[in-house]
């Protein structure tokens, strides 16, 4: 990648309470590395979209966003449950549809069979199959990205 690649920040962090603030420091990370963050609220809403509407301009934008970058970095912790947040799984899904690169952050480091509580077949409370690739998330996200560490 050359100076200033293009690269988009992907990730549940644009529901932070200091979501813009921390946006902002994304982007003076990637700045260090000599990447340009591409950052979902980089875009503006017109006064007086509201509702669906302006879910639908937020996902076009951020879709277009993801087009116009050269990768995607990824927070693939956790969000509300056990998972990555699903429109970051999106994210991650439309750009390697895009033939983007993918870099996933997240911690644990461990595999879904040791974050996820699973009886003695394999089966969760709710009784479906925890996978046991020895992979720290999903296998369709896990074997797509280029690589991932925990920061």
């Amino acid at each position: 990648m050359t100076a200033h690649t293009p690269v988009y920040l992907a990730g549940f962090d644009v529901f932070r309470r200091d979501a813009l603030v921390y946006g902002q420091y994304l982007k003076v990370l990637c700045a260090e590395q000599g990447l340009e963050g591409l950052y979902p609220f980089d875009n503006e809403l017109p006064v007086g979209v509201e509702g669906l509407a302006a879910a639908r301009l937020i996902c076009q934008q951020n879709i277009a966003m993801i087009r116009r970058c050269d990768a995607v970095l990824a927070n693939l912790n956790v969000f509300r449950g056990q998972e990555p947040d699903s429109g970051t799984a999106f994210e991650v899904g439309l750009a390697v549809a895009l033939g983007k690169p993918v870099w996933a952050y997240f911690a644990p480091d461990r595999s879904l069979r040791e974050q996820v509580h699973h009886d003695a077949q394999g089966y969760d409370p709710q009784g479906f199959a925890v996978e046991d690739f020895n992979l720290p998330r999903n296998l369709m996200l896990a074997a797509s990205w280029a690589g991932y560490s925990a920061t």
